[in-house]
């Protein structure tokens, strides 16, 4: 069970807290909610506006984590062993496998990520197979005899949770909340699915920040929940080490500090689930801090070291064992602050007097790889249009300047409950704020905020009031894919 307390209470100075959200938001960081615990002992809850409490995150890779304990949990009912082969559950896909090291590679070393294929299972976004457990072994290019090296295999972390349902004949989720969720108060996990009927089980779980709290405190526990041992202690030691290296450029960075099984080690003793956006649920053993952070940062390649590191030099070094002297006025500060935080928008202090010089113009572009023919910019005080032309139609995109306007993204048919597939009639929630960032240079970001989660970022700079120079660019899975690259455009 988890509480509430203050920071001073469990040897944690509020200040330090106050200077770690400062420091995140001060790097322009797209940051959706943060928990801070130690023991037992929530300290610091908050989520940015439009955030909140309820709203269930998607979790990206730290679906992974997941998978393991799934598997952990299998093992202690004896119906699985990770020394199998991966083809003793996967018979009739792995048949026509002629290289007898994907055959032979067992669940360890797919938990391990030291796999016989790097990037395997092929692109299974381009590919739009109709099962991916298939698609997986269809795509086999050898790279290295399995158990050698740590190589990324995403896919094989998937193809584990499809066993894990295969044989405990419940979707991942349902046993999951069977054997832990139901046991630890995780209410109402979902997961987004494959094709072939699949969850998807590598990046897929939607979940309640809180609800990872408590998973993390759970496996900091050694599988036990309020004095119940759910899942073996062995197993979860196990999962926690360092098994492989993941230190291949010799850096020794946070990320490259070890792995167990689809978990990550880090610093000072640390274990870590670890998720595309930065989802991280980081787990100190040694000072028993967890800290949950959940955004959007993709394209940021200093996000992941900024909260990471910073935690462990502003939260976790001042940390003391025992209590400190209450601090009602650091703590009416930071309570103050936090109220203040909403969702990441670009901003700028450069004025907006060119506004007026292409408000309302319409441009006709040349050809371009985003195949927008046309764009139309109807500036205000308040909401702000942009109006364009593309393969779908007639487009509108609103959007605020210097903040954020929440709607939906104008594009028709990402996917919804199943990855990889068109839907049809289906558009994803966005936030949309833009900044003149030159006198003559529009910035507009759009950070989609659904099931999925990207970063549209689009630049357009006018030479003049008659012509204009575009260039998109996204990150983001399996959407935005047909807004990226460069145009020009000249007033009709």
């Amino acid at each position: 069970m988890m509480n509430y307390s203050t920071p001073e209470k469990c040897g944690i100075p509020t200040a330090a807290i106050k200077k770690y959200v400062e420091h995140l938001e001060a790097n322009n960081l797209s940051t959706h909610s943060l928990i801070i615990a130690r023991g037992n002992d929530i300290v610091f809850e908050k989520y940015w506006a439009p955030f909140h409490k309820e709203f269930k995150h998607r979790l990206y890779s730290v679906t992974k984590s997941f998978v393991a304990l799934a598997l952990g949990f299998l093992q202690d009912e004896g119906k699985i062993s990770l020394d199998d082969p991966i083809s003793k559950y996967f018979p009739e896909e792995t048949a026509n496998i002629e290289c007898d090291e994907i055959r032979s590679q067992t669940l360890r070393h797919m938990l391990m990520m030291s796999t016989s294929m790097q990037k395997a299972g092929g692109n299974w976004f381009a590919d739009r197979t109709s099962d991916r457990v298939r698609n997986y072994f269809r795509n086999v290019g050898i790279q290295y005899p399995h158990g050698t090296v740590f190589g990324y295999d995403s896919t094989g972390s998937f193809v584990l949770g499809a066993l894990a349902e295969r044989v405990s004949g419940k979707s991942l989720v349902d046993y999951l909340d069977e054997k832990m969720f139901s046991h630890i108060g995780a209410c109402g996990v979902e997961s987004l699915l494959c094709p072939g009927g699949h969850s998807w089980s590598d990046s897929a779980f939607l979940m309640r920040p809180i609800d990872l709290m408590r998973s993390a405190r759970f496996v900091m526990n050694g599988g036990s929940w309020d004095g119940k041992q759910l899942l073996s202690l062995d197993f979860v030691k196990e999962a926690t080490s360092p098994l492989v290296s993941t230190d291949v450029f010799g850096f020794g960075s946070f990320e490259q500090q070890g792995y167990g099984y689809l978990i990550w080690r880090t610093k000072h003793n640390s274990f870590f689930f670890n998720g595309m956006g930065c989802q991280f649920a980081v787990c100190m053993p040694d000072k028993d801090l967890i800290f949950v952070y959940n955004g959007d940062n993709q394209g940021n390649d200093i996000a992941k070291d900024i909260i990471v590191d910073e935690f462990f030099d502003l939260i976790a070094r001042p940390a003391i064992e025992g209590e400190l002297p209450e601090n009602t006025s650091a703590l009416a500060s930071l309570d103050q602050y936090a109220k203040s935080l909403k969702l990441y928008a670009v901003k700028s202090d450069i004025g907006r007097d060119f506004e007026k010089k292409v408000n309302g113009k319409t441009f006709k572009l040349n050809e371009n790889p985003m195949g927008i023919s046309e764009i139309t910019f109807d500036f205000s005080d308040g909401v702000c249009e942009m109006n364009y032309v593309n393969a779908q139609g007639a487009k509108t995109l609103y959007f605020r300047i210097n903040e954020n306007e929440f709607g939906i993204f104008p594009e028709e048919g990402y996917s919804d409950e199943i990855g990889s597939q068109f839907a049809k009639g289906h558009y994803l929630k966005c936030a949309a704020s833009a900044a003149w960032i030159e006198p003559q240079k529009l910035f507009v970001r759009v950070q989609v905020i659904d099931n999925y989660f990207g970063i549209l970022n689009m630049n357009f700079g006018f030479k003049d009031e008659n012509t204009v120079g575009i260039y998109m660019d996204k990150t983001a899975e399996d959407f935005f894919n047909t807004y990226r690259g460069f145009a020009t455009g000249t007033a009709k």
